[in-house]
């Protein structure tokens, strides 16, 4: 499993998509399996029944996700599990950095993402750089390139240890 890490904005679900059709592999969305299963989106799974819920989900899901094969966008705070960071081990984990200006660029005010509302946004994205950094096999600065120029540099590097 190619699993790709990062901050909301920073391009996971798009670079993945591109990535998973270059290499011939299914590609899963874990927010998009986490809103299949819960039967709503995230942020009235937010709202309703608050980001520990959320957060219990999200871990569920990424367990069998990850028990899979193909590319895997995790969200952006998958890895503030200590579950998950546990599971990625054994996997191909690539981190897409962005700067937390860019992501924020890049996501305007979507209310899709509740936890663009909290007051310590930046403290957050400073914690989950230190975690991604922590689990990731390969660091691709996202902002430097097109999502299609960076899903082709990461099959690149990967192709040879998919292909095995």
């Amino acid at each position: 499993m190619i699993a790709l890490i990062g901050f909301m904005g920073s391009g996971k679900t798009t670079v993945g998509r591109l990535l998973a059709a270059e290499l011939r592999m299914p590609f899963a969305d874990a927010d998009e399996l986490i809103e299949t299963q819960a039967g709503k989106p995230i942020a009235r799974i937010f709202a309703e029944d608050g980001e520990g819920a959320f957060r219990a989900l999200e871990a569920e899901v990424a367990l069998v996700a990850l028990g899979g094969a193909g590319v895997l966008a995790l969200g952006g705070g998958a890895v503030e599990s200590q579950v998950i960071r546990d599971a990625l081990r054994g996997h191909t984990v690539i981190w897409l950095d962005v700067p937390l200006d860019e992501a924020l660029a890049r996501l305007g005010e979507d209310a899709g993402r509740p936890v663009l509302k909290d007051p310590q946004l930046a403290r957050r994205y400073q914690i989950r750089q230190a975690l991604y950094e922590e689990v990731a096999d390969l660091r691709v600065e996202a902002e430097l390139a097109t999502a299609a120029e960076t899903a082709g540099l990461i099959a690149a590097l990967v192709e040879p240890a998919s292909a095995s």
